[in-house]
């Protein structure tokens, strides 16, 4: 039975791990913070007569045994955050699956913790997921770094240090189906007074990153007529973005997030940017229209300084499976409605190698990716007990 006291209170705790001063949470993937709200986790289900396993990625999987030999039904979510990150994303969907678990199911039950799904340390983000879905290649992930030169091998080599008696298994397996709670991220359930959500699909997305060259000067002797500046370059490059991205109905997202100036130095002419591009539309032709006129868009706004646009990673619109969501209304009956997630899951992937399924539930005003991301302990309850009530059908 799901106990949402306890629910409540592992969220509290888990919390801990990266607490900021604000409230929020700061929890990198692979950094030794992660690697002890790992720990946490693994006690927990300890407590509960479950196992424990690593992958080559990280990927942590929680495992309860079934009656019968069957592919597992695989339920979670991430504990990785943004560097101002809250409470609930990601982490919510670990716990809720966690509790739903029942004590005898036909099928193995795995709780997943998925690696690097934010891709705020090393980009892309959905590491985990991707490798485990055969997506992106094992060897090109480990020689992905971060800001610091560190790259995802090292950062797994002290993750797995940090866990001595966690046993590293196979990549990948069979999976019955794959469930992930998560918190809205949006304000859809919220004004519709609803507590629960049954995710339709996702909308695209698109990352690039863009590397605009000009020439260093002296900021005193260098004449504006003869200078490659790469900051008002990349500026320019942002404004033409900005507007050809734009649409009346508000549907595209574009954003840039990342932004990085060379030397940065007060009195030098900058003679690089580096800045990302995350691109997002439910619609996969407008994705792919928007996207490929980017890198045009930024050459010529940069002139004459020089631009090299690379493609990170694309995603196109995708849908859940209409099975697993028919199951899930049904069993959700007039508490929920049907909704198309806005931002991006590691769902996505599994859906790729799987039947896929999501259940949101609502955070208040929408705020995410921030200290003040909040939910209740009603609907998080909501949200666990729909989850088991899923495993329950599922797992027969």
């Amino acid at each position: 039975m799901v106990n949402g006291a306890r629910l409540w209170q592992r969220l509290q705790t888990l919390a801990q791990h990266g607490a900021r001063a604000d409230g929020g949470v700061d929890r990198p993937a692979l950094s030794l913070i992660e690697a002890e709200a790992k720990r946490t986790l693994i006690a927990w289900a300890a407590e509960a007569g479950m196992t424990a396993r690593t992958d080559a990625l990280g990927n942590l999987f929680l495992r309860r045994e079934g009656r019968e030999d069957l592919p597992p039904l695989l339920i979670g979510s991430h504990i990785d955050s943004q560097p101002t990150g809250g409470k609930y994303d990601g982490a919510y969907g670990v716990l809720a699956a966690l509790e739903a678990v029942p004590e005898v199911p036909r099928r193995p039950v795995e709780v997943v913790a998925w690696t690097n799904e934010e891709g705020s340390r090393f980009a892309p983000g959905m590491m985990g997921s991707a490798a485990f879905a055969g997506a992106r290649d094992i060897a090109e992930i480990l020689a992905c770094r971060d800001a610091d030169g560190v790259t995802v091998e090292q950062a797994l080599a002290e993750t797995f240090a940090a866990l001595p008696d966690l046993p590293i298994g196979t990549m990948g397996g069979p999976v019955h189906a794959y469930l992930e709670p998560h918190i809205e991220q949006g304000v859809v359930l919220e004004q519709a007074g609803l507590s629960l959500g049954i995710v339709t699909g996702l909308q695209g997305k698109r990352t690039f990153a863009v590397t605009i060259q000009g020439e260093a000067a002296h900021a005193g002797t260098a004449p504006r007529a003869t200078r490659r500046d790469a900051l008002l370059a990349a500026a320019r490059a942002a404004t033409a973005l900005d507007a050809l991205t734009g649409d009346p109905a508000d549907i595209a997202r574009f954003t840039i997030g990342r932004f990085v100036v060379s030397p940065n130095a007060p009195s030098v002419v900058p003679d690089r940017v580096q800045f990302s591009i995350d691109l997002r539309h439910p619609d996969g032709d407008a994705l792919r229209r928007l996207g490929d006129a980017l890198a045009a868009a930024i050459a010529t706004a940069a002139a004459p300084c020089t631009a090299l646009t690379e493609e990170l990673s694309t995603a196109w619109p995708s849908l859940f499976d209409a099975g697993l969501r028919a199951d899930l209304a049904r069993l959700a009956g007039d508490a929920a409605m049907p909704l198309l997630s806005m931002a991006g899951h590691d769902a996505r992937f599994l859906a790729a190698l799987c039947p896929t399924a999501m259940i949101f539930i609502p955070c208040a005003a929408g705020v995410t990716h921030h200290p003040a991301e909040s939910i209740t302990p009603e609907h998080a309850l909501a949200g666990a007990q729909l989850t088991a009530a899923a495993i329950e059908l599922w797992s027969r």
